[in-house]
C-alpha cells in the first residue's frame, strides 16, 4: 500500500469536487463548526476564508512531516499557537478533527474506501501527535520579530 500516493490521490479528487456550491474545505469547517459548541466559540471571531487558506497551507505541512519525519518551522509555530497559553485548542479537538475531516472526505471522494481513509488517518497521525504533544508546552509564538539584544 502507497499511503502517499492513495493519499495524494483522494485529495485531489476531494478538491476537484463541488457540493452544492461548497468546496471540500469550505464543507469540512461547516462541518466542524457544528460539531461542538465549543469548536463553534473557538472560531466565533474567525475570518473563515483566512482560515481555509491557513488549513489548506498547514494541510501540506502535516503531509510534509509524515513523509520526512522533520517538523518544519511553520508547524513549530502553528503548534505553539494552538496550545493551552495562547490558543488553548485542547488535545480531544484533534481527534473530533479528525473524525470530521473523513466524514467530509467520504462525502467528497467518490472513491473513498477503508484503504483510502486508513491512508489519511496514517498521514495525519504524526501531525495531531505534534499538535497534542506541544499542548501544554510553554514555548513563545515567533511573530518574526528579532530577538532582543543582549
Amino acid at each position: 500500500m502507497d499511503i502517499i500516493k492513495i493519499f495524494d490521490a483522494s485529495f485531489a479528487r476531494a478538491l476537484a469536487r463541488e457540493i452544492q456550491g461548497h468546496g471540500f474545505f469550505d464543507a469540512f469547517y461547516a462541518r466542524f463548526l457544528a460539531a461542538s459548541p465549543e469548536v463553534a466559540e473557538k472560531f466565533r471571531h474567525t475570518d473563515m476564508h483566512r482560515q481555509q487558506a491557513m488549513l489548506k497551507k498547514a494541510f501540506y505541512h502535516l503531509v510534509s512531516l509524515y513523509a520526512s519525519s522533520h517538523a518544519d518551522h511553520y508547524l513549530d509555530q502553528v503548534a505553539i499557537r494552538h496550545g493551552r497559553h495562547h490558543l488553548d485548542i485542547r488535545p480531544g479537538l484533534y481527534d473530533l478533527w479528525l473524525e470530521t475531516l473523513l466524514a467530509t472526505l467520504r462525502d467528497y471522494d467518490p472513491e473513498c474506501s477503508d484503504e483510502v481513509e486508513l491512508a489519511w488517518r496514517l498521514v495525519m497521525a504524526p501531525g495531531i501527535v505534534y499538535m497534542k504533544f506541544h499542548y501544554d508546552r510553554d514555548d513563545v509564538v515567533d511573530h518574526g520579530e528579532a530577538p532582543p539584544a543582549t
